[in-house]
Formats: C-alpha cells, structure tokens, sequence
C-alpha cells in the first residue's frame, strides 16, 4: 500500500531528529496506527532503530548492542550491565550526528522500569551527542512519560507528536476507491493503516472480512483484546461495555443495567473509553455536555464499532465455521451500520466548512420531543449546524438506501423544521445528503443535495 498523508507529522519528526540541541522527542498513538513504519521514513543512514519486545531486560540490552553495533564497530563486544551503562558507552563513542530510535519503548519500561530516569540524568546533565527518539503504543505511560507532573521525563521533551487515525479521504488514495465504496470502506476499517493493507491484500471487501475478521486465523480477530490489553486494566470490563453499547445500549442507565453495575461504577472504564478515542459522548443539538440528562454513548473507533456489532454477537459460528448465519446477519445490518457512519460524516464534513455560501460551526444530531396539533410527537434530525454569525441554520437528512424519491424527503424534512423551535427566526437551508441519485431528481427543483462525492470533497479542506 502507498505511503499517504502524515506529511506534517513526518516534517515535524524530521526537524526534531535532525536539529540543535540535543533532545528527547516522543511519538506515540494506538496499536497499528502506523508509528513504526513512519519511523521508517523518517531515519537516515545513521540513524539507529530499535524495535523492543518483551523479553528480559538484559536480552533487550544484548539486542540492542548488536543493532548499534552495525553502525559502531565491536559495541556488541561488551556486556552492558545497565541501560544507563549501555547509553553513556554509546555517547563515548559518538563520531557523528545521529538519533537512536527505541520503538516499543513501553517494552523497555516494563523490564527496566528505572529507564525513564536514567534518560532523564542524560538530559539534564546535557552531556548526550545524539538525539533520542521514543515510541509506543501504550497511550497511558506514553502520554504519562510526557504529560505527568511526577514524571522523570516531564517538561523534558522537544518535541511530541500523538500519531492519529488517517482521515476519510485517504481511504481513497490508498485503496483506489471513491465516493460511497470509499464511505463503506472506511465505516469498517477506519483510519488505520494496518487495516489497509489487509483489506488491499484481499480481491474484495467480503475476502477481506472472512479471511481477516470472520476467522479464528484471522490477523484482526483478537485485535480488540489486544488493543484494550495496551492501556486497559480491566479488558472483561471494557469489553463488555463495548459489547453493549455496540448492541444499543447507548446510555449510562441501560448499560448499568445490563451489565448489573451500579453506574458510578462505570465513570471510570467509560472515561478511559473515551481518553483513549474508543468510545465518545454525543448530545442532542443545543444541549449542555455538562448536564445534559441526553446524553448518549457510542462507540468512535469504526472497527471497533463493527467487531462488536458483527463478530460478537457470532463469535460461536465463527468458532464452528459457520458462514451462513453470519452472511445473514451481515446482508441484514451492513446497510444500517454504514448508515450510521455516513450521517457522522456528513455531520463531520458540515462543520466549519463553508456551504452554499454560508460558514457553518459544529454539526449535531437533534432528537426530542415536539408539541403538534396532534399531540406530543417524537422526531429527530439527521443534522444540525448552525452558521458562524448566527443568522443561518442547516438542517439535513441523511440516506444510506436504494434511490430516494427527493421531493418526499424535503416536504418530510420541512415539517420537521416548522416545529424545531431552534429553527424560529432563522434563515434555514434544508438539505438532502444523499447516497444516489434520487428517482425524480429531473423533476424536482430548489433541492439542496450532497453525494458521497460531495461530502469527500468537503472533508478534503
């Protein structure tokens, strides 16, 4: 698969390496994000990389004496005692500008748990002649290394860079696809490089599904126990709020209540969830964060989401190799799964973007309850924006299906809008975010729609 994007990030890593002074810098972010092979672009000839595993520390050391070896002569001769020994020989024997990579740096810290001070005299008594470059998957001790107070590496570092998922519009540059099957590509696989390359190594989505993810072989099928096992401590837990809220359980009450937790239990796994860009909050349009009794949890991490809606819940006819129930559960739920992720990205492609000539802020959903003539009656928006000066709002639909018929749809979404009371007094532009062409496109006029092409472009800017 191409190498795409992380141009910042890789122009940054590369300032920080190659310049004056000396220094510590820190690259950190999920399992498979892509670190190691960002790493890979980034160190020159000199440079000297060091992938750690989880053997003994005095094995770590003897390894790492050999990598540097083969750009020192004989440093693999010695038995380093120590990292603190392994570290100052190597800065006796520096002859030129170079930066030592330790990548897995968690692995190192489980086994020497004494290595984050002794990086930490290095740099204080500013004697080092080669810059240092730590990274890891771990979020919570990278970040904490970096970010606690009571850190020994705290306040130390030149640079940080926190590698994120690639963004949508990346899917199609990597996996040459467009439009709705780059949208449905990346509903599953997300934003994570590693996942494309699998699903590029397969002729077709479904290969890539059976042979990755609906396998006990599977490269992917254990991957969210060994996602959680990097910063979790309690992965039954985590994994089991993951598994409710994929099967609709969304607030704090209902997933206490399956889980037979009291719900101040679950504040502290639910805000790790969060820390760490698995799970997010999200509140109806115009509601506080704070004290919004709305409140709704759903799960941010796309593959993530799709294990624990699809594989879960059939994790038996995986075991037994039984394609045909899961088949079915797939034709039946795909389509409402990727549905869910086009209307966060048609929310995600409204925000602070400029449409129809208007600069619209955050975009949300809207559910609640309306008075009518008829009585109380239960509606809810797809999308809600509200333009920059306030004078404008934008109230979408969003249709993942076979084509629609148009001017149903927007005489549906204008009733809606005459009893939204947050739309009173405003100039409201309804729009259509649409995954075809509707069937009456010829004959209706004054209808505002987006296609998948539109919304790609959008998330390009």
């Amino acid at each position: 698969m191409e190498f795409v994007d992380r141009i910042k990030e890789k122009e940054k890593l590369e300032n920080a390496i190659n310049s004056l002074p000396i220094g510590l810098t820190v690259l950190y972010g999920r399992r498979r994000v892509g670190k190691s092979t960002l790493l890979k672009k980034i160190i020159r000839k000199n440079d000297i990389y060091f992938l750690a595993d989880r053997s003994d520390a005095s094995h770590q050391r003897e390894i790492c004496a050999k990598i540097i070896a083969e750009k020192i002569e004989d440093f693999d001769k010695v038995k380093y005692s120590d990292w603190e020994v392994l570290l100052t020989s190597l800065n006796h024997r520096v002859t030129e500008s170079f930066c030592l990579c330790l990548d897995e740096f968690p692995y190192l810290v489980e086994q020497s748990r004494e290595l984050p001070s002794v990086l930490q005299k290095l740099l204080d008594e500013k004697i080092l002649k080669y810059n240092l470059l730590i990274c890891g998957s771990s979020q919570n001790m990278m970040y904490g290394l970096v970010f606690d107070k009571t850190s020994p590496l705290y306040g130390r570092t030149k640079s940080v860079v926190k590698l994120a998922p690639l963004k949508l519009p990346y899917i199609e540059e990597a996996l040459h696809v467009k439009g709705a099957d780059a949208i449905k590509e990346y509903a599953v696989w997300g934003g994570i490089p590693r996942y494309w390359e699998l699903r590029e190594n397969c002729k077709t989505f479904e290969d890539a599904l059976w042979h990755n993810v609906f396998s006990i072989d599977g490269i992917l099928y254990e991957e969210p126990n060994q996602l959680l096992q990097d910063d979790m401590k309690d992965i039954v837990k985590a994994s089991t709020i993951l598994s409710f809220i994929a099967s609709g359980a969304n607030r704090i009450s209902e997933i206490a209540s399956r889980s037979g937790e009291v719900a101040t239990n679950l504040s502290r796994p639910i805000s790790k969830l969060i820390e760490l860009g698995l799970i997010e909050k999200e509140i109806p349009y115009g509601a506080n964060e704070k004290n919004s009794k709305k409140t709704l949890y759903k799960i941010s991490d796309q593959f993530l989401a799709f294990y624990y809606r699809f594989v879960v819940p059939n994790i038996s006819f995986v075991n037994l190799d039984r394609r045909k129930p899961i088949e079915i559960d797939l034709q039946s739920g795909l389509v409402n799964f990727v549905s869910s992720f086009w209307e966060k990205t048609c929310r995600d492609a409204v925000t602070g973007n400029e449409l129809f000539g208007v600069l619209f802020g955050k975009a949300s959903r809207w559910w609640g309850s309306v008075k009518t003539v008829q009585g109380i009656r239960q509606i809810e928006v797809d999308v809600v924006s509200e333009s920059i000066d306030g004078k404008t709002i934008l109230v979408g639909e969003c249709k993942w299906t076979n084509p629609e018929i148009a001017s149903v749809l927007i005489k549906e979404l204008k009733e809606k809008i005459n009893l939204l009371p947050f739309c009173k007094d405003k100039n409201v532009i309804p729009v259509l975010f649409l995954k075809n062409k509707p069937k009456d496109l010829n004959s209706v006029q004054d209808i505002r729609i987006l296609y998948p092409e539109d919304i790609m472009e959008l998330m390009k800017k």
